[in-house]
């Protein structure tokens, strides 16, 4: 709300509707607007960044261990509770979140706008300008936000720029959880890296590359291999495009919206059901086909409760995202490519659109902001509830197999 009043150059002004979108599109680091970004004043970019970046800090601080914990300030009692919210890590270790959030969140937005200044620099714009345009985008890409000042988001920047953002969104959306992690082998080589850190780190590599390649494929007379990749890896939550969307074909647009439902890591800026999500139930689905009885990776057997909570993540999350499609396509009548992309976008906290954000009725504008937060809340209160400690029956019931396909 603090965009209501001075900080747009709008002939319109910006309604209170607008601004409750466009705030909750910050808070929750998405990067949809129902206004061309080109129209805020230098005070309403800097609003807007202020709530990005506090968005995205306290996302990651929670969903990295639903704690925020002061040395020497909680009983082991309380320290227990705050460890089995994580199911990660260690009571010790989980003091150590909030220090490595803010430090890694500090150095990586700090190089981004170093790379990012001299891109803009090697653009043509001055440097007080360069300045400004490294510093805002440095913190959107890494918030995974996909804001930006130009109404063609990345579209003709500077090879250099579209680099650095492509490097700020991946490092933003690898996850608190294999920071911490690669911090802990780095200290001590010794320490082996956990089986959550090697399916992010592969993972993130397989879809990052084989997107940008089928991307490319799909549209290799029309897009460079940098804007195949760089749409590869925006698309995994970030918001920015460097290519018209509407001219993409919709196989591309079909690989983009899977994308957007897989989304980044746990722990991360981005969104969607997360990677290591995605990669359990592949896995399940793979290894029953197989006839195996367990789900087992690197020699590690996955419980049965972690494939349980894959599943239902996934289920709950694409009936909330079936249900708000029908919603907006009631309310809105818009294309059904579009209206999907966009409830996908929105509860995946991309930011992307195919263009009609902006032609969004009141309704649909509350339908996507109900999206918007449910994408950026919904999977940290879905863990708590899930790694919630309850008392375990001890009966047995006699076991009767039902009948499927």
């Amino acid at each position: 709300m603090l965009l209501k009043t001075g900080f747009v150059q709008h002939n319109a002004g910006l309604g209170w509707l607008d601004a409750l979108f466009l705030a909750t599109s910050a808070v929750c680091v998405t990067g949809l607007s129902t206004l061309p970004t080109s129209g805020f004043n230098t005070a309403g970019e800097l609003a807007l960044l202020l709530l990005i970046q506090l968005g995205a800090i306290g996302i990651m601080t929670l969903s990295s261990g639903l704690i925020l914990l002061l040395r020497g300030e909680l009983s082991l009692g309380q320290r227990v509770s705050a460890t089995q919210s994580t199911d990660t890590l260690s009571a010790r270790e989980v003091e150590g979140i909030l220090q490595t959030v803010l430090k890694y969140t500090l150095a990586v937005e700090g190089l981004g706008f170093l790379v990012l200044s001299v891109g803009f620099l090697l653009e043509g714009f001055s440097l007080s300008e360069s300045l400004y345009q490294g510093f805002f985008h440095s913190i959107s890409a890494f918030c995974n936000a996909g804001f930006s000042p130009f109404d063609n988001s990345m579209i003709g920047r500077h090879p250099l720029v579209r680099l650095g953002v492509i490097g700020l969104i991946v490092l933003g959306g690898i996850g608190y959880y294999v920071v911490f992690d690669l911090g802990r082998r780095l200290r001590n080589p010794k320490n082996r890296l956990s089986l959550h850190s090697k399916i992010v780190l592969t993972a993130t590599l397989v879809l990052v590359l084989g997107g940008g390649l089928l991307i490319f494929f799909f549209e290799r007379t029309t897009i460079s291999p940098l804007d195949a990749l760089f749409q590869s890896v925006t698309t995994r939550t970030a918001g920015f495009n460097s290519v018209d969307l509407r001219l993409l074909h919709p196989t591309s647009i079909t690989l983009m919206l899977i994308l957007m439902v897989i989304g980044a890591a746990p722990g991360s800026t981005g969104g969607g059901v997360k990677i290591t999500t995605f990669t359990i139930a592949l896995l399940a689905v793979s290894q029953i086909i197989s006839g195996r009885r367990e789900v087992v990776l690197r020699r590690r057997r996955i419980s049965f409760a972690n494939i349980l909570r894959a599943f239902a993540v996934i289920s709950l999350y694409l009936s909330v995202s079936f249900a708000a499609f029908l919603l907006l396509l009631a309310t809105d009548g818009q294309p059904f490519l579009d209206t999907l992309f966009e409830i996908v976008s929105a509860i995946g906290t991309v930011g992307l659109s195919l263009g009609i954000t902006g032609a969004l009725t009141s309704s649909g504008k509350l339908v996507v902001i109900a999206m918007m937060f449910v994408g950026r809340v919904g999977p940290a209160v879905l863990m708590a509830v899930f790694l919630r400690r309850g008392d375990e029956s001890r009966i047995q019931y006699p076991e009767e197999k039902i009948i499927l396909g």
